[in-house]
């Protein structure tokens, strides 16, 4: 059965409760700015002109992953990495962003979305620098939406108990390279050749 308006998605779901239908806000509070804080990991969605969707992490020492800029707008920077900058030529041709801000053992997380435009520079590159290395890059983004998001899907995937972690059930970054690109033959595909990008 495929759904395909909102009156038979609601039959199924139901309506949310007053007070979650209403927590959108479109400026950042304390609370806020004291989650963004905490958090050493972001996840930005952007999609392209064709809504095509991108879902990248970003990872930084809590503190440096973003900069609050004022109540509007957030900056989120960008260290060097693999030079795919999927997200970053979406928000070229779509400037539009979504971001899901994530704090270590706790299950709710703090949802930021708006429009997104790409910086070179600004004058809170320093208070970004990691190491004495400023960003190479940032996204602004313009605080629209601004919510915490529940936690009952850390809660079901258990996400934050060590006991059910099972990371050894899953191959080597370099086993899964060529695994997933067997065209590439051996490629030389060792450990220690993808330890540059992993630590």
């Amino acid at each position: 059965m495929h759904i395909t308006d909102e009156s038979k998605l609601r039959e199924i779901v139901g309506h949310p409760v007053e007070m979650v239908r209403d927590k959108v806000r479109s400026s950042l509070a304390d609370v806020d700015r004291e989650w963004l804080v905490e958090s050493p990991i972001v996840f930005l969605a952007t999609a392209d002109e064709l809504g095509r969707i991108d879902v990248s992490p970003k990872g930084d020492p809590a503190g440096k992953v973003v900069h609050v800029i004022d109540d509007r707008h957030i900056a989120i920077p960008e260290r060097p990495g693999n030079r795919r900058v999927d997200g970053y030529l979406n928000i070229l041709r779509n400037p539009r962003a979504g971001s899901i801000f994530v704090v270590p053992g706790r299950g709710d997380t703090l949802r930021i979305n708006g429009p997104a435009r790409i910086v070179g520079d600004a004058d809170y590159f320093d208070d970004l620098s990691i190491n004495g290395k400023r960003p190479i890059l940032a996204v602004e983004i313009t605080v629209e939406e601004v919510f915490f998001h529940c936690p009952k899907a850390f809660l079901r995937s258990d996400l934050w108990r060590p006991d059910t972690w099972r990371p050894e059930a899953l191959p080597s970054v370099a086993e899964i390279t060529r695994r997933a690109m067997p065209e590439a033959g051996d490629g030389g595909f060792t450990e220690d050749s993808f330890r540059p990008y992993l630590y």
